[in-house]
């Protein structure tokens, strides 16, 4: 059931259970893992306690987890529970066949209901605010690198009456913070993100980002999990929909109906990347050509 309450020890939801993996529906405000001794509930420790049997005292969390959800972000968690199940989603997540959506509140009415984001993101250098990304231009952005998020409205509504739209976000790539960072930069910045608010939206019970899917194209048995919504007035009353445009299952068969096409546009995005990184190598041997002509100049005509 989803629920508004806080994160426990007990509260694990599992979504799916095979003698390879375990999908879990994280819930949100919490950390995968953590070995500072004052932090003591976690996904590793909900595990420790609901699967004691499962844990590998091999691995420095005891778990195996595929991939990572932000410490406010909830939803579909994959964790391998061999070596050989974490070796075959590794390479699927590092050759970026991995298909993940996002659910997510956002501010503001979004009229542009299909669209590609394609802001490039860095590290943000900027005093106290080094923990958070940026887009490219913008103060103190270091190392931008190309990013792309596709983005679906689902539906229009008021949250705490005010306008918000539901949409669905699909990320095709992974930089840190990528959903959090587009939004923002579109002028729709995600339901209670506290830290892109710059601490302004503080007063959602959580912040509005879900991992509604999750499909890793593994061999012979594809791993297909959903993690339902939480964003429906039943859960949280204080959301309240008034127009929808298209169904949230529409939207996720759409969605991996093109997911082979999506994956070429992966592929140019990592082809763009080296040939940027060829081009910034060229123009560092051009300058060194030319600092290196003008001390031989300098030097002939002493």
């Amino acid at each position: 059931m989803m629920t508004t309450e806080p994160a426990s020890v007990e509260n694990l939801r599992v979504l799916h259970h095979s003698e390879d993996f375990i999908v879990l529906d994280k819930h949100w405000d919490i950390r995968i893992d953590s070995k500072m001794w004052y932090e003591k509930l976690t996904v590793q420790a909900q595990l420790q306690h609901h699967f004691p049997d499962l844990a590998d005292p091999s691995t420095y969390y005891g778990f195996r987890f595929c991939h990572q959800l932000d410490f406010s972000t909830s939803g579909a968690l994959c964790v391998a529970l061999n070596k050989a199940a974490a070796g075959q989603a590794y390479r699927c997540f590092k050759d970026r066949t991995v298909t993940k959506a996002y659910l997510s509140l956002v501010r503001g009415t979004v009229e542009e209901t299909t669209q590609s984001i394609h802001f490039s993101i860095g590290k943000n250098c900027t005093e106290g605010k080094k923990h958070m990304m940026c887009i490219e231009g913008s103060e103190g952005c270091e190392n931008p690198k190309l990013s792309q998020t596709e983005l679906t409205v689902l539906e229009y509504g008021l949250y705490d009456g005010d306008p918000v739209t539901k949409v669905l976000l699909q990320p095709l790539t992974g930089r840190t913070h990528q959903l959090r960072v587009h939004c923002s930069a579109i002028g729709h910045p995600i339901v209670g993100d506290f830290t892109y608010s710059l601490g302004t939206d503080n007063s959602p019970y959580r912040m509005m980002l879900h991992a509604h899917l999750l499909h890793i194209p593994l061999e012979p048995d594809p791993l297909l999990v959903t993690a339902g919504d939480p964003f429906v007035a039943t859960v949280d009353p204080k959301w309240l929909p008034q127009r929808s445009l298209r169904t949230l299952t529409a939207a996720v068969e759409a969605l991996l109906e093109k997911t082979g096409k999506q994956n070429n546009g992966v592929a140019e995005i990592e082809e763009k990347e080296m040939k940027l990184k060829e081009d910034e190598r060229t123009e560092e041997s051009e300058e060194q050509r030319r600092i290196c002509r003008q001390w031989l100049s300098e030097w002939a005509g002493d």
